[in-house]
């Protein structure tokens, strides 16, 4: 039987327009308008194009966006007066500071200085560990949309064997709080494999659920999983250009291979991707409700 190929595109969409619905009810009955505020230093031009689609994002859902373009040699003292000025401002609720930021700006004190209760990203120390505890204001935004393709795919992780490749920060080790917790949705057995695993096989063969955020082509391979595993594959690698001059783009999976053995699998790209400029306006919509006393 193929296997289930689980759409981001489609999940954030349907994700979307239930926010769309609920953005428009919270500017009719309490005449409140959703804030985010992105803040991009330098010009990279991968952080310009995330930072675009979150601010098109944004505006058609009916969220108020501000964003701030910053130079390169922008001081780090100069950036953290912004964020400052940001964290007082009544009409955002959100901010979002693009990363990577310049080698001479610490990305942590720039990190710690957002407001809690405005850190849609979920980056912040306070809300990593309410995330640990149980008690998130808000989930970090890719791993919250890798448990939204989940939930929403009808795929069971109470009591399932999660493998997790990759600790980073960012996705291995918020993916391994969010499914360990005793709650819907997740309920999880959870193993995080990583460069100093012994024996990789091990973990990944008897995995339900594996999640593959290494940052390498082909690095979960066929011969790697158990027949009917559910693969999540987070990386987004190019390899090269088609005869266009379009980057092509690869996931952390062996997708071709590995689909035949699976019960269902996310594509890249249209996978994963998706789902996380989805969360953060999720996020961004919790946060104006907790600002107002709604939620």
């Amino acid at each position: 039987m193929p296997a289930q190929i689980i759409s981001g595109t489609e999940i954030a969409k349907q994700i979307r327009e239930e926010l769309r619905q609920e953005i428009a009810e919270l500017k009719e009955k309490h005449n409140l308008v959703p804030g985010l505020a992105t803040v991009l230093v330098g010009e990279d031009p991968a952080s310009q194009v995330y930072v675009g689609q979150k601010e098109k994002t944004s505006l058609a859902l009916g969220i108020y966006s501000e964003r701030h373009d910053l130079a390169a040699d922008t001081s780090e003292e100069k950036l953290l007066s912004l964020v400052d000025k940001l964290n007082k401002a009544p009409k955002i609720h959100g901010i979002l500071v693009q990363l990577p930021l310049p080698k001479h700006i610490s990305e942590t004190r720039v990190l710690y200085a957002i407001n809690p209760k405005k850190d849609v990203d979920g980056f912040h120390p306070v809300n990593l560990g309410k995330l640990v505890i149980g008690k998130p204001d808000y989930l970090p935004c890719t791993p919250h949309g890798i448990q939204q393709l989940l939930v929403r795919s009808g795929i069971e992780t109470s009591g399932a064997e999660v493998v997790i490749i990759g600790r980073s920060n960012i996705v291995g080790k918020p993916i391994a709080n969010i499914l360990l917790q005793k709650k819907e949705g997740a309920n999880a057995t959870v193993t995080v494999c990583h460069t100093g695993t012994r024996d990789i096989l091990l973990h990944t063969r008897r995995a339900d659920i594996i999640i593959v955020a290494a940052g390498k082509p082909k690095a979960l391979t066929a011969d790697m999983v158990k027949d009917g595993v559910v693969v999540v594959d987070v990386g987004v690698n190019r390899v090269g250009k088609t005869a266009e001059g379009k980057a092509i783009l690869v996931g952390d999976v062996d997708f071709d291979a590995v689909k035949e053995k699976a019960k269902a699998i996310t594509p890249v790209p249209g996978g994963v991707g998706p789902m996380t400029i989805t969360m953060l306006m999720l996020n961004t919509v919790k946060a104006a409700k907790m600002a107002t006393g709604l939620v």
